[in-house]
Formats: structure tokens, sequence, C-alpha cells
């Protein structure tokens, strides 16, 4: 392991984090002014949180700064690897900083903050924190005085400018921090490329690939203006500019933290949540594809919007795509209907298509409790959850890619059972893959349903059984409240189901149960092998 390379580049991560903290800052200056108060807690949490940052990766920085390698396999798993778990330890300190309380008068824990911290890099949306906003003036009066807030004053937990900085997590880890990276230092040459592809992983099509940096800038330009046509938009609908551009953060990087304590389902409105699920459908689509789109050329036999759009629906993995969210949202809107959970059939789409896609984009916003759906309803969404969006998008889980190659790999193989003799390629995207990519599926699936029982199983074994009869949950749904549970953070969800719904979160599972939850958000985040890799000593031999 070439160690001095490895600080190098760690610390310039470093920095990067510390240096987005900036953004957060303004968000706090109408209270500076007053130093005691509870907003200008958060601006010094943050100040300091910054000073820290870059001096973590200042020392790293100094320690390889003279190294100039070239960035080989071994050190790029391990740069994304630990540039991942580094951001998400600095990312922990605004909250553990500014005195954030996960419920009034219970502040958060290290296993609190940094749960929270990697949840909202890795896009996944679970939280610890059980209230975002004030509560209502009527039960403000109930609830002790914030220092430096008449008692009269509805107590808030965590300060603007923090909460903030939670939803930038989303923004900055959907897209990727290392590819970020690769699109600021365009002199990494190939070792750039190594990068990118451990973090932005599975069998995307090669032929959608220009040089790497090209990539990385291409697909934060179009990431960037996403971003400002939603803000624009949801401003346009009704919402504030910060909550706009919160729940842009959330849509675009398929996350799902929001600024209010009943996700979208405060607004109570069908033109937002339309508006959010076409934009939630554009995140889980692979972001190569827009380049191409863009790229393409108008041809005189076709008319320009359709030779345009070719290469977007031409793409069978956007098909397929496609087809599991339309096929997924009305098995819902029937099973709704069929058991009168809502008046009308327009009422049961609104909502039974919203959480479809939701869930399978892995944003986790929430609308409704689907807890209180149909048993099949609640089996489906498990379903979807390791399902995902495509490969090359914001959306986490397994990916639709890796369903069609293992689907056409089961079927090779039946047909070898009784047609030994023949030998049949591997197709997909109009190319012939070779033969190890049918290792590499089966090796995939394998390792997602290894890690998920295992999990599953020890997350079970960690949680006391009393503390679902505290919940007022029965001891017997322990064991699915589990499953969901590492479902929801292997696939970077967020909401699962039983104690983990919607309107529910994470704060009830002890310290020991966060940090496993943390470590399958960035297992499912990076693709299992820059993390697993870590864990191995002859990874870490010279030789």
């Amino acid at each position: 392991m070439n160690w001095p390379l490895l600080c190098r580049l760690l610390g310039l991560l470093g920095m990067l984090v510390g240096g987005s903290m900036v953004f957060s800052l303004p968000w706090a200056f109408p209270a500076c002014g007053q130093t005691e108060t509870f907003e200008a807690r958060g601006f010094q949490a943050l100040v300091a949180s910054i000073v820290c940052s870059l001096a973590c990766g200042g020392v790293l920085y100094t320690i390889g700064r003279r190294e100039r390698s070239s960035i080989l396999r071994k050190e790029a798993l391990a740069v994304v690897g630990l540039s991942w778990i580094l951001a998400g330890i600095l990312g922990s300190l605004p909250y553990l900083f500014s005195g954030t309380e996960r419920s009034p008068g219970v502040p958060m824990t290290v296993a609190d903050a940094l749960f929270e911290s990697v949840s909202g890099f890795t896009t996944t949306g679970a939280s610890v924190l059980n209230q975002l906003e004030a509560p209502d003036p009527e039960a403000a009066t109930a609830a002790p005085a914030t220092e430096g807030l008449p008692a009269d004053q509805p107590r808030k937990l965590i300060p603007r400018c923090v909460l903030f900085w939670r939803c930038f997590t989303h923004w900055l880890g959907g897209m990727g921090i290392i590819v970020l990276f690769v699109a600021i230092l365009g002199q990494l040459g190939a070792g750039g490329k190594a990068l990118m592809k451990r973090e932005v992983p599975g069998p995307i099509n090669e032929s959608v690939r220009p040089r790497v940096r090209d990539t990385a800038v291409t697909m934060w330009s179009i990431y960037v203006a996403l971003t400002v046509l939603l803000t624009i938009i949801l401003y346009a609908e009704g919402m504030t500019f910060y909550d706009a551009l919160c729940h842009t953060f959330g849509t675009l990087a398929t996350g799902g933290f929001s600024t209010r304590n009943a996700s979208l389902g405060y607004y109570g409105s069908p033109v937002i949540e339309l508006t959010i699920v076409v934009f939630m459908v554009i995140a889980g689509t692979n972001f190569a594809l827009y380049y191409i789109v863009l790229r393409s050329q108008h041809s005189g036999r076709q008319s320009p919007l359709r030779a345009r759009l070719a290469p977007l629906t031409g793409d069978p993995e956007y098909r397929v795509y496609l087809g599991i969210l339309l096929v997924s949202t009305l098995l819902l809107t029937a099973s709704l209907y069929r058991n009168e959970l809502y008046p009308d059939v327009l009422t049961c789409l609104r909502h039974g298509g919203f959480i479809a896609v939701s869930i399978m984009t892995t944003t986790g916003f929430g609308t409704e409790d689907f807890h209180e759906w149909t048993e099949f309803s609640k089996g489906l969404l498990l379903m979807l959850m390791f399902v995902g969006g495509c490969a090359g998008s914001t959306g986490g889980g397994v990916k639709v890619i890796r369903f069609i190659l293992f689907q056409k790999v089961i079927r090779l193989e039946i047909e070898q059972a009784f047609r030994p003799n023949v030998i049949r390629p591997l197709r997909i995207f109009g190319r012939t893959l070779p033969g190890s990519m049918r290792h590499e599926v089966v090796v995939y699936f394998s390792l997602v349903l290894f890690i998920a029982v295992f999990s599953w199983v020890l997350l079970a074994a960690i949680e006391p059984d009393a503390a679902w009869d505290r919940e007022g949950h029965s001891r017997a749904e322990k064991l699915l409240d589990s499953a969901s549970a590492v479902a929801s953070c292997l696939n970077n969800i967020g909401p699962g189901l039983g104690i983990l719904g919607p309107h529910s979160n994470y704060s009830g599972f002890t310290s020991a149960g966060k940090l496993l939850l943390t470590l399958l958000m960035l297992l499912g985040r990076l693709e299992l092998f820059a993390i697993l890799a870590l864990f191995v000593p002859s990874f870490w031999r010279t030789q």
C-alpha cells in the first residue's frame, strides 16, 4: 500500500468536505448578531467543524504532499472506502459541536451523529432525529424554553444552518464526492478513472464513457442544472426558498431528508408530489444517458425530439426501470382501492405511485404511513427496496441492470441443463459481455443475500426484545422490523416497515445497532467491495 499517496488524497478530500460546509453558514446569518442564540450556536459549530476538517485534511496532505505516484487498483479501493468513512466522521462534527438534540433534552451521541452523517452522504435518509421543526404553538408551552428564547416560543432541537448541512450532505453524496473530486482535480490521469470506477461501479455501458474528467464534469453539470431547475419549480409551487433547496437536494440525490417532521406530507399538495415524482424518476436514471442525449445528432429521417431521445428510450435498462415502476404503481393502486384505504381511485394512484417511485429510486420521501397498508403492499415495497435505480444514477439498491443480467444468466443456466453442449454468450447493450461478467453478477447477488441475512440475525441479537414493548409493538414484529432496517440501510432507502415507517425513525436502536446499520449504508452506497476490502489483512500489505 502506498501510504503517502493515500494520505495526500485523503487530505485533499478532507479539505473538500470542510470547504463544502461553508455553504451552510449563510443560513445562520440572521441570528448571528446575538451570540447567545440557538442559531448562533449552530454557526459557531459549523465554523469549528470547518477548522477541524481543514486541519485534519491539511495534516494528511502534508504527510504525502511529495508523493506523485500513479493510483493503482489497490490505492483506488482504499481511497474510495476510507474517503467515505472520513467524510462521515467529519460530517458528524456539526451535530456534536452544536449540541443538536435527538429528542427534547437528549443530545446526540457520537453514534447518533455518525449515523446521521453517513446516512446523509450515502443518500440513505435514515434519521435518529425525532423533531426537525418547532412543534405547534399549543404544544410549545409544555416544552422547556430554549436558551435565549421566550418560554412560550416553540423549542427547536437542531439549528437551521446545521439542518441545511444535513440536507447538503445528500447533494454531495448523490453524484459522489469522488466524482466531484475528479471533476475539480483533473491531474489525476488514469487514476481518476480507477477512483470513479470504484465509486460508481456496476456493469455500465462503456461506450457512454468519454475521458474521465470530462465525464465527471459533465455529470456534475447536469446535476447542478437539474438542481437549479427543481429548486425554481418547487419555489414557484409554494415552498420557501430554503425548503425548496433542501427538498431538491433530497430528491436529486434520492436521499429523502426533509426539513419537516411530516416530510412532504406536510404540504399535502398533489402538484408538489407530482413534481417530486418526475424528478425522482429522472434521478434514478443513468446520468450517462443524459450526456448522450445532449450530444446526439439530429437525423433527417426522424423528428428532432425523437432523434435526441432515442438513446434514452432505446436503452434496455431504462425501459425495464420504467416498466417496473409502472407495474408496481398499478399493483399498489389496485391493492389500496380493493381494500378501501382511500376514497377513490385517483387518491389511491396518487399515494401508491408516489411511494412506489420513492422506494424503488431509494429516495424515501413519505406522504403516507404505508405501515398501515395491506400486507401485500408492504411485501411489494420490501421487494422494491432491493431493486433500486439504474446503474450510473444517484439511486441505491442492487440496480436494475444487475437484475436484467441475473435473469439472463439464470436463463442460460437452465438451457444448459438440457442442452449442455450449447454455449451462448451473455449479451446486452448490443454487445457480448465477457464470461467473467456471469461470475461477477452471481457473486454480487450472493454477497448481498449473505450480508443481508447475517446482518438481520446480528441486529436481532444486538437489540433487546424489551425495546419493542416500549415502542408499542409486539416482540413478534422484531424480526420483520430488523429485516426492514437491514434492507433499508443496505439499499440506501431510509424508511422501513413497522417501527421504522415514514413517520418513525432509528432513534430507538442501541448504539451498537446504529453502528452496524451505518456500516451497511456504506456497503450499499459503495456496492460492497470498496468497504469489504478494508477488512482483509492482506489488502494492506506492501507486496
